[in-house]
């Protein structure tokens, strides 16, 4: 009788550990670090323009956060929400990873440096191909055409609801959305919120192991790699995503050092926006980099 009583407890107890796990999006509050918070304050004190910042430790769970809920847009980084609608679709099957796509030329997006609009109309590529040039090289008419596949923008925008991230939105080329693309562009997200999708990608949260993976993977391989992640060690994986347009310069990126962290460093509305190597925002962006490098390691 007792060991039956025993293993009745052992039992509900693994069992509310199986349902326990946290739900999507949702977060504990985590502990301030006062030291490293100072030291960001002081470094970005008198940037002539609006910022807003996130980090975490992700093996202390310790944060700093500065302006962390403000909105913000997303220039190239709207791309991650994008992939997450992508890989969604190829998780519920309705996509393949290396299914053969036809190139159509009717994306209509200005080709800039980008590498899809130069195929030739009914060219064959591979998803997956699309999808590397899209976080890799952030090629725009391959982020449209992804988007399209992935559903259109309110399609993406439902998902991030349901997974729990409201902020985070595509507005470009999507219905309803108009006054925000007024005013973000392409998209919209606040820094702690896409810190949060990162850390949630690492943790395999939202998809299964080897989506997780993909995605991490995919965002390894970053071509724009002179501004937050120059201040990294070449031989230090990091999954990155930077956006730039005039007056708005941000990254976010995950770096897998002694002490894995996530950086989000957000900017609008800046007095410079000067397309030279020592813009003010991504001059103190590669700053910011190369203090948590440092700190943390």
């Amino acid at each position: 009788m007792k060991n039956r009583i025993i293993v009745i407890v052992l039992v509900g107890f693994l069992s509310g550990l199986l349902i326990a796990p946290i739900a999507k999006g949702q977060h504990k509050e985590a502990p301030i670090d006062k030291k490293l918070t100072s030291e960001i304050q002081k470094l970005i004190t008198g940037f002539n323009g609006e910022i807003g910042i996130f980090v975490k430790n992700l093996r202390t769970g310790k944060t700093v956060m500065i302006n962390g809920d403000s909105s913000f847009p997303t220039a190239s980084i709207v791309k991650v929400p994008i992939l997450l609608g992508i890989m969604h679709k190829i998780e519920k099957g309705e996509l393949d990873y290396h299914q053969k796509l036809k190139y159509e030329d009717n994306i209509n997006y200005d080709p800039g440096d980008d590498i899809v609009c130069y195929l030739k109309p009914g060219s064959p590529i591979e998803l997956s191909k699309v999808m590397m040039l899209m976080m890799t090289i952030s090629d725009n008419n391959a982020s449209l055409w992804l988007q399209d596949l992935a559903g259109k923008g309110n399609t993406i925008n439902h998902l991030m609801d349901s997974l729990g991230y409201p902020n985070t939105k595509v507005n470009s080329r999507t219905i309803g959305r108009e006054s925000f693309r007024s005013k973000y562009g392409w998209g919209q997200t606040t820094p702690k919120e896409i810190a949060q999708i990162f850390e949630a990608i690492v943790h395999k949260q939202i998809f299964n192991a080897p989506s997780s993976q993909k995605m991490l993977k995919i965002m390894s391989r970053q071509y724009w790699d002179e501004e937050g992640l120059s201040s990294i060690p070449a031989g230090v994986f990091v999954a990155d995503k930077n956006g730039a347009v005039d007056a708005s310069r941000s990254e976010v990126m995950y770096v897998n050092g002694k002490h894995p962290y996530i950086l989000s460093i957000f900017t609008k509305n800046n007095k410079d926006q000067s397309w030279e190597t020592h813009n003010e925002a991504w001059v103190l962006t590669r700053k910011l980099s190369a203090l948590l490098w440092a700190y943390y390691q």
